[in-house]
């Protein structure tokens, strides 16, 4: 990435970082040897740098490389991106890392802080350098001499002196290879022949637990110094790296004489401690080897193998005759704590015997610690100039102390020497940031020497210091000081324009330019407030009105003339007193209630709201009705209108009156409000049907009549209003072969098929009307007799069918088999039987209810006998009823009929089913007809109207009959028929047995319980699905 693209970069993530303050690590993996300006990382986004917009910055972000003054460091740092490039110093690890050999242990570590303050944090990066094969493995020498003897036994191994790889891991040493030579001299005895070893000697690699690799010479075949004393061969050492790199040496092997034994050391390992503050000189180790030869064959020489480092050979000396090791130069445990030094023991001619020395040199508190100071903030001639504004927490310098001695006498602590405003900040180990403990004070302290301290653990320890200069920089940074943080004032509203309110003053601890102080109003201040600038002087410019505002707050600021200029901000608060000026205030000039004609006395009708702008006495407000006390009553405080009478919207249909409303000010204010309440209907009146006037009224069908031609029609009216009269009309009976179909709307009745043969005769449907009131909605059930015939030939006998019809239960089906004048004389005699039957109980039974009527004394006894079997009329109801229409009723003849009604259960469950067995009185006086009154036009509520669709209550006229409870029956849906006069009878009946109203104001009406009771089922009825 080249620095335009990590400059753009950095740019747009700018917006979004956020750091958090701190040490932080990261760590690289960077190959040696690497060329000038390779990228390595990028700090920004690597560490996943991000910048809080809300945190303003003093100067822009930056990435400063810290290192020791004089050092010559091995990468760079863009101070603007972040990124990290190597530079022309390369990095060499068998130069910096020298001696280690593990591939994961070779760091060269540098520390960047990022700036400024506001955003600190200190970033150890550490580069583990990655070894490259630049180095080839060689032997200690170009030639390598073995001695063998003759007598040697085949597979016998004998050492050959290693090669030295400064490169780790694969790059390392990986194989030994003994060179065939392409051609062979010719030798005589003695001399070298063709043979140069090939196929004598072979050559094997043990790896030690180091992970070196030692190369050991085979002996492959017999020896016999007097054929050939001397072999040379060619061998050849290679590393892993790609590609590999080698060397070759000449390995010489003589063949010597017969010795039998070779030397033997009492101990091949042996670990001893030195100080390393032993004197040259001083004995290390003694060794000690025997060999079983006699004379020259027995003197045992000893060496130091050419396999051990340099440095050890430099360090300790042995005796080539005793084998005692000593120290040859002064030690130094933190250039090398550990060396391994292998001895050979010789008798001349054999192998030697090798035995391993490791020497460890203990450590002494012989270093002191040393100071390394890096400075983030850069001095001026060594000495660092530090503003008194300087935030706490100011980084200025990163000291490392460092001592390189081991354990306790390695252990440093850092301090300062005596009581400054700085503090040293543990990051990493050994490391401390330099930073600001509290704020400056020019006007306190114009400089600081700090002394830093680095002590060891040592015993006695071991003490380094450094100073380090800091010269304050004096900055305007006292702002001005209000005597009062908050100022609160009241006055009262309408006041003068002008009026001055307060004088403001504030103090400033500068002097001269720096301690002249300006009064300005806030930019939150309104323009109603005005603030004279030198002065401090607070007036109010305009009059104030406490309901528009009661409060205002705002600030007011004291600047300095300093550069840049400070200033402080205090809050003035004004409250603003009420006086009685405004008026008590209704939120609508009119108020409109709309109740229902049921609402219970004292119930609430609605409410009144009044609001006052004042406050305190001033807005408590009191009501009160001007007129209309006699009706109405308000509560004066809540404003709850409740009636104390009863409504009835057929005597009156709204009230209007005033109400008064006065505050509670020492000079009282009032106003007035218009009320009116509009009485509003209930869902109270039933359906009355108009056509047919009478159950037994009838009409021709003629067979000829095609499917979708209009029969007949039913017509029925609602003195409710809205959706209270809103009227449907359906079939619930007397339709089983489904021949016909009513409009739920209209009311008319259509031949839905084709008439058939089997269809002739008389058809009686059951029509049920109801509206659509609520919550009940209430509907009444008519007859409507058909007669299915070309041709009304004989009148009377048709009228017969109709009459006959009204005795059979409304749970038969008329037109089941229904018989024309030359129908089987045996179901004539059937029902001149059943109906002789039945004129004979409807005797009986109009007897016995003529007598209980005959004298008030009789019927009341008769009416205790039955009080569990009948349902008498709602008395309260025909109180008002009497009431509303004073009347005067004539007696009547009543006929008894039985009607009973089955449900049954056909296989469409859209079925509607009606159990019970029903006796009804009927009046055979046409009345009925003619008590709707056609003048009266129903009205549609306002759809803001309350929901009036409860307790409805009916002014038609019904008549009274009562139902005998027989058998319990589980809860359905059952339908009343009423009976009415034969010149217009109605039916009559309510939805459910849980919903039944007895709220009616007719005296006849059904009562609550005129739904319930058990219903014999004599008969199904039969229904044709529409």
């Amino acid at each position: 990435m080249d620095l335009l693209s990590g400059t753009y970069l950095l740019a747009v993530l700018l917006a979004c970082i956020v750091f958090q303050s701190g040490a932080q690590e990261k760590n690289y993996t960077v190959r040696e040897e690497l060329p000038e300006n390779v990228l390595i990382g990028n700090l920004l986004k690597d560490l996943n740098l991000t910048l809080d917009p809300d945190v303003p910055l003093s100067s822009p972000l930056q990435f400063k490389l810290v290192y020791k003054t004089g050092d010559v460091p091995l990468v760079r740092v863009e101070e603007n991106t972040g990124e990290i490039f190597t530079t022309a110093n390369r990095i060499d690890r068998e130069k910096l890392c020298a001696g280690i050999f593990s591939e994961n242990r070779c760091f060269y570590e540098v520390e960047v802080a990022v700036l400024p303050d506001e955003v600190f944090r200190l970033v150890k990066i550490r580069f583990l350098i990655q070894d490259i094969n630049d180095n080839a493995p060689l032997f200690p020498s170009t030639v390598i001499n073995i001695s063998i003897p003759e007598n040697t036994a085949i597979n016998s191994r004998y050492s050959v002196p290693s090669a030295i790889d400064p490169d780790i891991g694969v790059n390392g040493i990986q194989h030994y290879e003994l060179l065939k030579p392409k051609t062979a001299p010719k030798r005589t005895f003695g001399s070298i022949t063709n043979d140069q070893g090939q196929n004598v000697f072979g050559l094997d690699i043990i790896e030690t637990p180091e992970g070196d690799k030692w190369p050991q010479l085979i002996v492959q075949q017999i020896l016999d110094r007097e054929q050939k004393d001397t072999y040379v061969m060619k061998i050849k050492v290679e590393d892993g790296g790609s590609p590999p790199r080698s060397s070759t040496a000449i390995l010489q092997v003589t063949v010597t004489d017969v010795n039998d034994n070779r030397p033997v050391f009492k101990e091949n390992d042996i670990e001893v401690s030195v100080p390393e503050n032993a004197p040259v000189g001083t004995s290390v180790s003694q060794l000690h080897a025997t060999d079983a030869d006699l004379g020259s064959n027995a003197q045992i020489h000893f060496y130091f193998s050419n396999q051990i480092s340099s440095l050890a050979k430099r360090l300790f000396a042995i005796d080539n005759t005793t084998g005692l090791i000593t120290i040859r130069e002064p030690l130094d445990r933190e250039e090398s704590p550990v060396h391994k030094l292998t001895v050979l023991a010789s008798d001349g001619s054999s192998t030697p015997s090798k035995a391993t020395v490791t020497v460890n040199v203990t450590d002494i508190n012989d270093n002191v610690p040393s100071i390394d100071t890096r400075y983030i903030i850069n001095p001026v001639n060594g000495t660092v100039l530090l503003s008194e504004k300087a935030p706490l927490n100011t980084k200025i310098a990163l000291i490392t102390v460092m001592d390189k001695d081991a354990d306790l006498n390695g252990k440093v602590t850092c301090f300062t020497d005596h009581d400054v405003p700085f503090r040293l900040k543990p990051v990493f180990d050994n490391q401390f940031l330099l930073e600001t403990a509290t704020f400056l004070d020019y006007e306190a302290t114009r400089e600081y020497a700090i002394k830093i301290v680095a002590s060891d653990s040592g015993k006695p320890p071991l003490n380094q210091s450094a100073m380090l200069l800091i010269k304050i920089k004096d900055e305007n940074d006292n702002a001005p000081v209000f005597t009062q943080p908050i100022i609160g004032l009241s006055i009262p509203e309408n006041n003068a324009p002008g009026t001055q309110l307060t004088k403001i003053s504030a103090t400033d601890a500068d002097s001269g330019r720096n301690a002249e102080i300006s009064y300005i109003l806030g930019s939150d201040a309104p323009p109603i407030f005005n603030l004279d600038r030198r002065t401090g002087i607070l007036t109010a410019v305009r009059k104030l009105d406490r309901e528009k505002q009661d409060r205002y707050s705002f600030t007011v600021l004291a600047k300095d003339n300093g550069m840049p200029p400070l200033q402080t901000n205090a809050t003035v608060t004004v409250s603003v007193l009420d006086q009685n000026d405004n008026s008590p205030a209704f939120t609508h000039n009119e108020y409109n209630f709309y109740v229902p004609e049921n609402l219970p006395m004292y119930g609430t009708v609605g409410l009144i709201t009044v609001t006052d702008a004042d406050s305190g006495e001033n807005a408590a407000v009191t009501l009160s009705i001007l007129n209309g006390r006699d009706n109405f009553i308000i509560d004066p405080l809540t404003g709850v209108i409740r009636p104390n009478i009863t409504f009835d919207r057929e005597q009156q249909g709204s009230y209007t009156f005033q109400v008064k409303a006065v505050d509670g000010g020492r000079l009282q204010r009032s106003s007035t409000a218009k009320v009116t309440i509009n009485v509003v209907d209930v869902n109270d009146n039933r359906p009355v049907f108009v056509i047919p006037s009478s159950n037994y009224s009838y009409e021709l069908v003629p067979t000829s009549a095609s499917p979708g031609s209009v029969v007949t029609r039913v017509f029925a009216v609602d003195n409710d209003t809205g959706m209270n009269a809103e009227l449907r009309y359906s079939i619930i009976g007397g339709n089983s072969r489904g021949l016909f179909t009513i409009d739920q709307l209209t009311g008319n009745i259509t031949l839905k098929e084709k008439v058939m043969t089997s269809d002739h005769g008389l058809h009686r449907l059951v029509i049920k009307v109801n509206d659509l009131g609520q919550p009940e909605s209430l509907y009444t059930i008519a007859l409507v007799h058909l007669f299915v015939n070309e041709t009304v030939s004989n009148t009377s006998y048709v009228q017969e069918l109709v009459r006959r019809n009204m005795e059979t239960p409304v749970g038969q089906n008329v037109g089941d088999g229904e018989i024309t004048p030359q129908t089987n004389d045996y179901v004539k005699i059937i029902i001149a039987i059943i109906a002789g039957t039945m004129t004979v109980i409807l005797v009986i039974f109009v007897t016995a209810l003529v007598r209980c009527r005959q004298t008030p004394r009789h019927k009341v006894v008769q009416k205790n006998k039955q009080s569990g079997e009948w349902v008498s009329p709602n008395q309260e109801n025909r109180q008002i009823k009497k009431k509303k229409k004073k009347k005067k009723r004539s007696p009547k003849s009543l006929l008894l009929n039985f009607v009973t009604i089955e449900e049954s259960k056909p296989d469409d469950p859209g079925h509607e089913h009606i159990n019970g067995t029903l006796d009804i009185p009927v009046e055979l006086e046409e009345q009925t007809m003619g008590k709707y009154n056609w003048a009266t036009t129903p009205t549609t509520f306002k759809p803001d109207s309350p929901d009036l669709a409860k307790h409805y209550k009916s002014a038609s006229p019904q008549p009274t009959f009562q139902i005998k409870p027989e058998t319990p029956v589980p809860p359905k849906k059952h339908h009343v028929i009423q009976e009415l006069p034969l010149d217009n009878t109605f039916v009559v009946g309510c939805d459910s047995l849980s919903k039944c109203s007895s709220s009616s104001s007719d005296p006849y009406s059904v009562s609550e319980c005129s739904c319930q009771g058990g219903f014999k089922t004599p008969g199904p009825i039969h229904t044709r699905q529409l």
